[in-house]
């Protein structure tokens, strides 16, 4: 769903900085000549820059993933990286878009799109996703909400981007390969955290150096910026990492049924990629899931963490409602009222009490908010969402609601 911002630039800026990953480039950020330069154009992204990452020489950490960087691309334009390794849940494989930008920040943007855990919900949630998927993104979606690198209003603007597509049907946390559903044919690759584990083998060697990470995504992707963010903070740690999770809000097993997260656990895999050491992330209900909340806002107590969901989102309200009646509703549906009282207490009992939480609460049943152009004028209580987006980026988050 998610991928890299990068911001215009002309022929004279993508000349000078825009280039990752070569070495023999005098004008890459990754080169270890013409640093003046690098420092100019606040790029300076690569793997061995004058920094360094070696804790033998330098007293600084080493990166935790070694492989090869991305390769060089001029800024300001898209491109799709085949990953040979990170696979589709129909076992077809995929990769990540990439867009260069301006200043020594990288978001991380993981792409919405339902999921995949019984018959029904399985038929609404894609595939596969492959280069083709993405050219035809690019040229629309691409350009919208938070990745609309033009918008002079975007904070974001001048970031590089990742983007990663949803094809795994596990919001993108699942480590379950060659398993099976009940009514659903084929094998089921559900294997988003292991993508993101092969992502971040070539990503962190990129934007080791970087200033800031922001990890974010929509929907599903929200989920999956929140569920793989531990291990996506533990991966840079020279950089600021900031999560910010737009529709994909945890609840407590009052409102998320329990049983419907040990339907997740089981399918995808999550007793394996969820962190080991949040041992109230694993009750013997199968529950639990809220407790990831706090887990991370006391681990990663310097970082900026934050939610965005509207009071009474349909989308969400349908997800969660295949809990109802102990799992065994025929249509599943959750009210709108008990959404709402989900959501505050989300709020109220485990992002004010968990860390340094910000959260941005609408009124309506809208879903999504950063991934289109709506970002740039929803205001609440006098507060535009662009308007939080940027204090939260500068470690000022507030809590606004109706």
């Amino acid at each position: 769903m998610c991928i890299f911002v990068i911001s215009g630039c002309g022929d004279d800026d993508a000349a000078t900085g825009a280039s990752v990953g070569d070495d023999s480039t005098t004008d890459s950020p990754g080169s270890d000549s013409d640093t003046d330069s690098d420092t100019d154009s606040g790029t300076s992204t690569g793997s061995e820059s004058e920094t360094g990452t070696d804790s033998d020489t330098t007293g600084e950490p080493d990166s935790p993933y070694d492989g090869e960087p991305l390769p060089d691309a001029q800024a300001n334009e898209w491109h799709w990286i085949d990953f040979p390794d990170a696979l589709c849940r129909d076992g077809s494989t995929t990769g990540i878009g990439v867009r260069y930008g301006l200043e020594n920040k990288v978001m991380i943007f993981f792409q919405g799109g339902g999921a995949c855990f019984n018959p029904t919900s399985c038929t609404f949630n894609r595939a596969n996703y492959d280069s083709g998927n993405f050219d035809n993104w690019k040229d629309a979606a691409g350009r919208e909400g938070v990745l609309d690198a033009d918008n002079p209003d975007n904070p974001l603007g001048e970031w590089s981007v990742i983007y990663i597509p949803y094809c795994t049907g596990d919001v993108h946390a699942g480590d379950e390969p060659d398993t099976s559903l009940p009514g659903v044919n084929g094998a089921q690759q559900f294997v988003g955290y292991r993508n993101v584990v092969a992502y971040l083998d070539r990503v962190v060697p990129t934007f080791f150096d970087a200033e800031h990470v922001l990890v974010t995504g929509v929907s599903a992707g929200g989920f999956g910026a929140a569920l793989n963010f531990d291990h996506i903070a533990d991966a840079f740690p020279k950089s600021e990492v900031t999560l910010l999770d737009d529709s994909g809000p945890p609840m407590a097993d009052a409102y998320l049924a329990p049983c419907l997260q040990s339907k997740w656990r089981e399918a995808w895999g999550f007793d394996m990629t969820l962190p080991q050491a949040c041992d109230d992330c694993f009750p013997d209900n199968g529950g639990g899931l809220i407790n990831l909340v706090t887990f991370i806002g006391a681990k990663h107590d310097d970082s900026i963490l934050a939610l965005i969901s509207s009071e009474e989102d349909s989308t969400i309200r349908s997800f969660f409602g295949f809990g109802s009646d102990d799992c065994n509703a025929v249509l599943p549906s959750m009210k709108a009222s008990l959404f709402t009282e989900g959501l505050y207490d989300l709020r109220d009992n485990a992002l004010k009490t968990g860390g340094a939480w910000g959260s941005f609460i609408l009124p309506g049943e809208k879903h999504t908010w950063i991934g289109d152009n709506g970002v740039y004028s929803a205001e609440v209580s006098d507060m535009l969402l662009i308007d939080w987006i940027t204090d939260i980026l500068v470690r000022d988050p507030q809590h606004i609601s109706p």
